[in-house]
């Protein structure tokens, strides 16, 4: 008993010193910005003040300008694609989209910008500093922009009469302690971003509905928003009330948050409504929302339900949901990407051809309020902290709900599909474990994989995989709790592998470095 005392306390003080030693940067947003739905673009200006909380002085900032990613045939974007035959097809129609008008100053004085070495990053944009920000500093940088969105064919652009405006401002790239981050915008791979508060008005005409991060302020659109909402949400089967313009001048609203490591919004001049709230065991109350297409027979009438029980689920897996507003938005038809999170707002772009899918599918996307929102790893260089561990846990939610499992859909025997949850679970992965190898280690980087496929195979099923590995060692309440302490000690921070594993290992009293050495592994987990 005094070795294992002692070494549950050598656990704590090597976590407590990196706690104390850890630190991150400050940014706060102030942005405003019109939608010209005539030519597809968005006119903006943006005004940042940026804190250095890193030990050493800073003589430049990098930024993404990842509108740029769209812009021509040779972005590490179009050309990452071009090489992925199950994704190419996404090239044969589209419009391209850039950045433009670009004019930073900083402190109120015009700034040297210089690009980068790599002709195809032409989305990242170092912003020259006229003297050393040094530690405990801040500076106040500001640019015009202006960005014309592609055709929507990778996150961000319009379709359909929609618009999707995703990863569209000037954004400080991550500096950390293992330095810039400055990579170019890609569709294979995910992204990695200071927290941030965020002040933003959108002004656009007054007949569109629009959901975004964040707390919406205006309070004559929020009313209305609720009003419709919460009739929409108590009558399922009638005809949907619709939002009604009260003039067709143009109309701005505002939109705050902390804690956020991006922004994004969706304008639709016919989204339906959808709104309740959201009661969690601590006694928070958080608003949620759902908008999607007025089509008739959508599996999306229940879809503020799916958003619920998401918030519900995840706060009791992981810990409690920390944001005021929770959101799922409907995205183009014909796009079966699945979906994209930003904070508070998730697009779901899965065809929704069967109620069950269209829960999961939210699910995993709300999931990502806390694998990648409120638990800021690396998702480019560590893709499976973010996917993977949230595939786990949609995993066990889908099984826990339907005996279901995405990866098999239909093809479950129904005799499985009657076992409890621990028997059906053990079931899917065993099955999993023997009907599948996966080459790529989960520690690689987006950019060092193969392809989509490999991406998703190592990024989200063999991270899932894996941590089903330390389930079957110490059950799912015990997991709970590791994630409990992972959460509390890391929430809105960048955390690292290493991380991870320290709250593990703090949790449970014990040495992982046996299964964590798996991230690293090829082929088999065992």
């Amino acid at each position: 008993m005094k070795f294992l005392a002692t070494v549950c306390l050598l656990f704590v003080t090597i976590n407590l010193s990196a706690q104390k030693n850890y630190w991150q940067q400050e940014v706060k947003y102030t942005i405003s910005a019109e939608l010209n739905d005539k030519e597809n673009s968005i006119t903006a200006s943006e005004k940042i003040v940026y804190k250095n909380n890193a030990p050493a002085a800073l003589n430049f900032i990098w930024f993404h300008i990842w509108p740029n990613a769209y812009s021509s045939d040779s972005t590490a974007l179009i050309q990452q694609i071009k090489t992925d035959s199950s994704r190419k097809k996404k090239l044969e129609t589209f419009t391209k989209g850039n950045i433009e008008g670009l004019a930073f100053t900083v402190n109120g004085k015009p700034a040297a910008t210089e690009p980068h070495s790599n002709p195809q990053y032409i989305d990242i944009i170092k912003v020259l500093l006229d003297k050393p920000l040094q530690p405990g500093d801040s500076v106040i940088i500001e640019t015009p922009f202006k960005v014309k969105l592609p055709s929507y064919f990778s996150r961000s652009g319009f379709a359909d009469g929609e618009f999707m405006v995703c990863q569209w401002y000037p954004k400080p790239a991550v500096f950390d302690k293992n330095g810039w981050h400055e990579f170019p915008y890609l569709d294979m791979g995910e992204f990695y971003s200071e927290y941030a508060s965020f002040n933003v008005n959108i002004t656009l005409p007054g007949n569109y509905v629009v959901g975004a991060t964040g707390t919406l302020n205006t309070a004559a659109e929020l009313e209305a928003y609720k009003k419709i909402g919460t009739k929409n949400t108590a009558d399922r089967k009638g005809k949907p009330a619709l939002y009604t313009a009260t003039t067709t001048d143009k109309k701005t609203l505002n939109y705050t948050i902390d804690n956020a490591v991006d922004f994004a919004w969706f304008a639709d001049k016919n989204f339906v409504i959808q709104y309740d709230t959201v009661q969690l065991e601590n006694g928070k109350t958080i608003d949620a929302f759902s908008y999607y297409h007025n089509k008739r027979n959508t599996l999306w009438s229940n879809s503020i339900d799916y958003v619920k029980s998401a918030v519900k689920s995840y706060s009791n897996y992981i810990g409690e949901y920390d944001y005021p507003v929770v959101q799922a938005v409907e995205g183009p038809k014909n796009n079966a990407s699945g979906g994209m999170e930003y904070p508070t707002i998730t697009l779901i772009t899965s065809p929704d051809a069967k109620a069950e899918t269209l829960d999961v599918v939210i699910a995993h996307e709300v999931g990502h309020n806390w694998f990648m929102a409120m638990l800021g790893s690396c998702e480019r260089d560590h893709a499976w902290m973010d996917e993977g561990l949230n595939t786990y846990f949609q995993f066990y939610y889908e099984a826990d709900k339907y005996r279901g499992n995405e990866v098999f859909g239909d093809k479950i025997p129904s005799d499985v599909k009657k076992l409890p949850l621990e028997n059906f679970l053990n079931a899917v992965y065993t099955t999993l474990y023997k009907a599948i190898e996966i080459e790529p280690a989960m520690e690689t980087t987006a950019l060092d994989f193969k392809n989509s496929e490999d991406y998703g195979m190592a990024s989200y099923l063999k991270p899932a995989m894996w941590m089903y590995l330390l389930e079957q060692e110490i059950g799912f309440e015990k997991m709970k709790a590791c994630f409990h302490n992972y959460f509390k000690k890391w929430k809105f921070k960048h955390p690292q592998p290493e991380d991870l594993k320290a709250a593990f290992e703090e949790t449970l009293g014990s040495s992982l470095d046996k299964y964590f050495s798996l991230i690293n592994k090829k082929g088999k987990l065992e």
